[in-house]
């Protein structure tokens, strides 16, 4: 499905100037550059069902949906391998970090939220920021795909816990395709 380019409004129903992105674009330009291909555990596949499990969760959790949208596409873009990649974090916020202002344009505050949810998705356990929650949680719903049950423990805000401890029936119905 293509997505135009698109703007977020705030609270007060305007769009800031400096939030937009063309999404179709980020994800072909993203998928194009990461190193293990399209059929990954890691990749693009994963990145979409990053991407609806966190519009889902932010929903609910009051997070910040475009920088949800934004840390599904970048969280494991620059994984080197499948399985021990400690540093894959950091350098998906790096690379967000070089498109910002070409694919993307976000306000400060909001590009040091995303740069954090995807720096450190695999080293914190838990953030009480709904956003950085909502990033962190789509990415631990998906976890299903490495064969691993998703655990509430580790899930920041109350729709991820409620959604792991639906389980199985619940993901598959309600948040991934």
């Amino acid at each position: 499905m293509v997505q135009p380019l698109i703007s977020f409004s705030d609270s007060n129903g305007t769009t800031p100037p400096d939030r937009q992105c063309d999404f179709s674009e980020l994800a072909r330009t993203v998928a194009g550059t990461f190193a293990l291909g399209g059929h990954s555990i890691h990749g693009p596949a994963h990145w979409r069902r990053v991407e609806r499990n966190g519009l889902w969760l932010a929903e609910r959790s009051g997070g910040d949906l475009f920088v949800v949208r934004l840390f599904a596409w970048f969280h494991d873009s620059c994984r080197i391998n499948e399985w021990t990649d400690p540093d894959h974090g950091k350098r998906g916020a790096e690379y967000a970090f070089k498109l910002r202002g070409t694919l993307f344009d976000l306000e400060d505050e909001a590009f040091d939220r995303l740069l954090y949810a995807c720096t450190w998705h695999t080293d914190k356990d838990h953030s009480d920021d709904p956003t950085v929650g909502a990033c962190w949680d789509a990415d631990r719903l998906d976890l299903g795909r490495v064969g691993t049950t998703p655990s509430p423990r580790f899930m920041s805000t109350a729709a991820g816990k409620e959604a792991a401890e639906a389980g199985h029936a619940f993901l598959s119905h309600t948040v991934n395709p």
